[in-house]
């Protein structure tokens, strides 16, 4: 397949977010030039100009993304359907515009750079701004609402689950104890009510946590899991559903579902006779990483994994 560059001046440059692992993933997707794709991840419209060059004028791009801010990287393609919804009502909405099966889906999971360099949208520990981080600005849930009315069993759960931080469980005690005393409606305000309890290098620290408030914030590990179940069924027969990762729990997610159409751990169990009911071939057997090239022009694709699935068969 023909290989679509991405530069400063190029087509596909946007200031609004830098497409990670662009060229493996139009590649592993396989394109068919009159086919129907989904980016469930539109933001700057990176990847989605990318499997618009490789589609001729009877193909079609449905894109989606919860954010507002999104929309204004729409430029008009009578190709394009622009869906202004969060990906898990994938099925839905493509029922709605009349769309049973698809050739390909993808999704570039996590924050774009737009969000993080946006203060006002709460999600970077660089900026002054309130303690949002709400993907999708119509709903009312923010990060001010977990730390605000979460209990100290919950808190703990939560930034040892999705920050891996260090002292999950006297960090939710801390919040628990001071958030009656001391004000929170602000990333700064929040950090100060924190800093007590900071262990290591303070960046690090804070992103873990202000990663695990945004997951939870936009349900971002439920909204994965209902697109993945939805994938066998709106994907064709040959069709491919191509996955970037950014947390280990995510990764393992879209690996255990692609390998075993379920999302428990395999058994190792050498005596296990129990059938599998193979929905997909795996596209790539460990997942895609950034080159050395790519990591050097865009940090944020230190942590990317792609994996990529075919659809085997329906019904």
């Amino acid at each position: 397949m023909e290989k679509t560059q991405m530069n400063d001046t190029g087509l596909f440059a946007s200031d609004y977010h830098i497409p990670v692992l662009f060229n493996e993933t139009l590649e592993t997707l396989n394109i068919n030039p009159s086919g129907i794709y989904v980016d469930c991840t539109f933001g700057g419209g990176g990847h989605s100009k990318g499997i618009l060059h490789h589609l001729n004028e009877h193909g079609k791009l449905v894109a989606f993304d919860q954010d507002v801010d999104a929309q204004k990287n729409i430029q008009h393609d009578n190709r394009v359907l622009f869906i202004p919804q969060n990906f898990r009502h994938i099925q839905r909405f493509l029922r709605l515009h009349q769309i049973t099966e698809v050739d390909g889906v993808l999704a570039d999971l996590g924050v774009s750079s737009h969000q993080f360099d946006e203060g006002d949208r709460g999600f970077s520990i660089r900026f002054a701004g309130p303690l949002d981080m709400r993907m999708d600005q119509r709903q009312d849930f923010t990060a001010h609402t977990i730390i605000k009315s979460y209990s100290e069993a919950q808190l703990h759960k939560l930034f040892e689950q999705y920050g891996e931080v260090t002292n999950a469980k006297t960090l939710a005690k801390h919040i628990v104890h001071q958030r009656m005393h001391l004000p929170y409606a602000t990333i700064e305000q929040f950090k100060a009510l924190i800093s007590p309890v900071v262990k290591g290098n303070p960046n690090k620290y804070l992103a873990q946590l202000f990663q695990a408030l945004r997951i939870e914030v936009n349900d971002e590990m439920g909204a994965l899991k209902e697109l993945l179940e939805q994938l066998p069924v709106i994907l064709k027969k040959g069709g491919r559903a191509a996955i970037i990762t950014f947390h280990s729990i995510e990764d393992r997610m879209v690996k255990n579902f692609f390998k075993q159409g379920t999302f428990d751990e395999p058994t190792d169990n050498p005596f296990s006779i129990t059938p599998k009911n193979q929905v997909f071939n795996l596209i790539n057997k460990k997942p895609i990483t950034a080159s050395e090239d790519e990591l050097k022009r865009n940090n944020r694709s230190r942590s990317a994994k792609l994996r990529v699935a075919e659809r085997v068969s329906k019904g």
